[in-house]
């Protein structure tokens, strides 16, 4: 579903500031992947998520989806093949527009526009049915502002419209980093019911050492732009902290000093 060949970016080449963030990665998904990504800031995280995104072009190697290659096509057309949910609750909603309007949005994004712009009745029982799989009672203020909804809130109407209609691919940037312990356990227990319900192919990237080894089928770790690591199957299944941090050493010559990673 996802074949990343053997891609290089570097940042502010040629000056004091130059920092090779991905490092000749080669990296693949088959359908159905759930990948979480952990390491250290800098690690290069981050930077495949807006590789495979199209955010910025890359210095050289090739980014294939579902047998597409999109290395050279925009964010913008890019985005019919993605989902995404980043950090920040914020990002993925339009605040001044009801739950109902930013669904409608979602639900729509890719399909052929019509001079009909209102949400018919029977778009209205299906948002319905979806914001109830969220347990949230949202489906009873379908016309409230977003804006008016906790951080928590948000993220699940996020995560929900960046799944409503299938993508190849759900790229989940840190989406819990900025919720407090329990509503962020919340959002992953709905993550993960969304991806087995509509057996989603997802790319999770993480501080979180626990959440890294409890969700998802597989784990990458990296450092300074390379994967290190990549554990799956039953290994991943019997992974604890102190294993990965072992296996890290290991791997990379230098202890993990992340504090986030190990506190949370």
């Amino acid at each position: 579903m996802l074949r990343i060949k053997n891609v290089t970016k570097t940042f502010n080449p040629g000056t004091i500031n130059e920092k090779i963030a991905l490092n000749r990665i080669n990296f693949h998904m088959k359908p159905g992947d759930f990948v979480t990504i952990i390491g250290g800031n800098g690690a290069g995280k981050s930077t495949i998520l807006n590789a495979t995104a199209g955010v910025w072009p890359v210095d050289s190697g090739e980014i294939i989806i579902d047998g597409q290659n999109v290395t050279g096509i925009p964010e913008y057309k890019r985005a019919k093949y993605l989902g995404r949910v980043f950090q920040d609750p914020m990002i993925g909603t339009a605040a001044d527009m009801e739950i109902e309007e930013n669904l409608a949005l979602a639900y729509r994004r890719g399909k052929r526009r019509t001079l009909k712009w209102g949400v018919s009745k029977k778009e209205k029982q299906f948002y319905k049915e979806q914001l109830k799989t969220l347990e949230l009672g949202l489906e009873d203020r379908m016309t409230a502002k977003v804006g008016l909804l906790s951080g928590g809130q948000r993220q699940a109407l996020t995560l929900l419209m960046a799944t409503l209609n299938t993508p190849k691919i759900l790229l989940l940037d840190e989406h819990t980093a900025a919720l407090d312990p329990k509503t962020a356990a919340k959002v992953l227990e709905l993550t993960d019911k969304i991806i087995e319900e509509k057996q989603l192919t997802a790319l999770m990237v993480t501080h979180n050492m626990k959440d890294a080894i409890l969700h998802g089928n597989r784990l990458i770790m990296m450092n300074n732009g390379k994967i290190i690591l990549d554990i799956d199957g039953e290994e991943k299944k019997n992974l604890t902290v102190e294993y990965l941090l072992e296996k890290f050493v290991t791997a990379s010559g230098e202890d993990f000093s992340n504090d986030r990673a190990l506190l949370g």
